[in-house]
C-alpha cells in the first residue's frame, strides 16, 4: 500500500465519508479492518486519506456497512478511481495547500454558489482587482507569490458549470484600489452575467430586515447531496465544512439570501446605475 505524503481535500473527504459509514455501522477501525484483511494502522491511513482504495475493497466496506445508497456508493467509487493530474497541481509546493484544494474542489463541483459581502468574488475579479485585493495583504507577499496567485485565480476562472452569486452592495462600492479599477470590475461583471452558465444577483443596502448572510460562503454542489461541500473564509486559509446537518443549513441560508436579492435583470440594472456614478 503506497502511503500519499499529503492527502487533497477530495482524497481527505473520501476517507472521513468511509469513516462516518463505517461509524454508522456501529463498527470499530480494528473490526472493519478485519473485513478487508488488514489491520487497523492500513484502515486509520485509509480513513485518513494517506491511502488509496480500490473500487472492490470500497463496495465491500459499503456492503458490511449496510450502506444501500448505490448512487452515494458510486460517487465515492468515482472518488476513489479518478486518477486525473488537474491543472493545479501546477502550482504544487509554489501556493498554500487550500489553493489547491479550492481548485480541485471546484473542478469537480456539479455547481457553484456564492455569497459576497465586502469583495467581488473571486471568480468573477479582473485581474488588476485581484492585484489590489492581493497587494493589501498581511504579511505582505512579494511580487512573486502576488504573481503565482493572480494566475492561479485567472485559471479557476476558466468554469463553465452553473455558477450563482449573489452580491451585497458594499462589495460593488468598495474601492479595493481606484475608481478606474473599480469602474473596470463593475463592467467585467456587467459583462459576465449575460453568459449562459453565470446568474449574478445583488442585496442592496436599503433592503429592509436583512440578516441571513453575515459572512462570504461558497457552496459547491457534488455528485449527490451528501457530497457537497461549503466553503467559508478563515483566517489563515478556507474552511472546508461537508458534515450533512451543516449542509443543510447552508442551503436553507443561500436560498434565503438568493430570496432576498435583487432578481438578475434588476441587478444588472443596480450594477450599470453603481458604473455611471463613479
Amino acid at each position: 500500500m503506497v502511503l500519499r505524503r499529503e492527502a487533497t481535500a477530495r482524497q481527505l473527504r473520501l476517507g472521513i465519508e468511509l469513516r462516518r459509514m463505517r461509524e454508522a455501522a456501529g463498527l470499530t477501525a480494528v473490526e472493519a479492518a478485519a473485513l478487508l484483511g488488514a489491520n487497523r494502522v492500513q484502515m486509520s491511513q485509509i480513513e485518513a486519506g494517506l491511502a488509496g482504495v480500490s473500487e472492490q475493497r470500497l463496495r465491500r466496506l459499503a456492503s458490511h456497512y449496510a450502506c444501500t445508497d448505490e448512487e452515494f456508493v458510486d460517487a465515492l467509487v468515482a472518488m476513489a478511481t479518478e486518477r486525473t493530474r488537474g491543472w493545479w497541481e501546477e502550482y504544487r509546493g509554489l501556493l498554500p495547500t487550500p489553493f489547491l484544494d479550492l481548485s480541485e474542489l471546484e473542478y469537480h463541483a456539479r455547481f457553484l454558489r456564492h455569497v459576497a459581502i465586502l469583495y467581488v468574488p473571486g471568480l468573477l475579479q479582473t485581474e488588476e482587482y485581484a492585484r489590489a485585493v492581493f497587494e493589501s495583504r498581511l504579511p505582505e507577499l512579494t511580487g512573486e507569490e502576488i504573481e503565482l496567485r493572480i494566475q492561479h485565480r485567472k485559471a479557476r476562472q476558466q468554469f463553465t458549470v452553473p455558477y450563482e452569486a449573489v452580491i451585497h452592495e458594499a462589495a460593488l462600492r468598495i474601492r479595493v484600489s481606484d475608481r478606474v479599477t473599480s469602474r473596470a470590475q463593475l463592467s467585467r461583471l456587467l459583462e459576465l452575467s449575460e453568459a449562459d452558465h453565470i446568474t449574478l444577483r445583488v442585496i442592496p443596502f436599503d433592503l429592509d430586515g436583512f440578516a441571513t448572510a453575515s459572512s462570504t460562503m461558497t457552496y459547491m454542489g457534488g455528485p449527490v447531496p451528501k457530497l457537497d461541500t461549503v466553503v467559508r473564509d478563515a483566517p489563515h486559509g478556507s474552511l472546508f465544512i461537508d458534515a450533512e446537518a451543516q449542509l443543510t443549513t447552508y442551503r436553507t441560508r443561500f436560498h434565503r439570501v438568493e430570496a432576498a436579492s435583487l432578481a438578475p435583470d434588476r441587478s444588472r440594472d443596480f450594477i450599470h446605475k453603481l458604473t455611471k456614478e463613479l
